[in-house]
């Protein structure tokens, strides 16, 4: 490498030192822009907020502190929440008399419409 690296010096009119300390001092240039994989992460985390498991929605679900239970903007559906720290929710499952109504009233729309055709 370090020949290679000697030739390219020699044949650009250059001293190999001076090369190498432009060429690394280029590089650490260019590598305090980058992020690693978790600061990157970091940025885009979102505390305190879940997405809806509605695979239709997946609409943000943003609970007060402390709720047992959160209703999706979205589509309605209603979830239970655990409270794994104050500050940070998690779904433990869905309220099945809730999104079984919301359900039945879909399937009675479509029927309907199924019907009317």
């Amino acid at each position: 490498m370090f020949i290679i690296m000697n030739s390219l010096a020699a044949f650009f009119g250059k001293g190999s030192s001076s090369f190498t300390t432009k060429r690394k001092e280029r590089v650490m240039a260019i590598d305090k822009e980058k992020l690693s994989g978790a600061e990157s992460l970091r940025k885009t985390r979102t505390y305190g907020k879940f997405r809806c498991h509605n695979p239709s929605c997946m609409g943000r679900l943003q609970p007060t502190a402390g709720a047992k239970q959160v209703k999706c903007p979205e589509c309605g559906l209603e979830f239970r929440v655990h409270w794994i720290r104050p500050d940070f929710p998690r779904i433990r499952g869905p309220v099945w008399e809730v999104n079984r109504e919301i359900a039945e009233e879909e399937l009675s729309k479509k029927l309907k419409e199924k019907e009317g055709k």
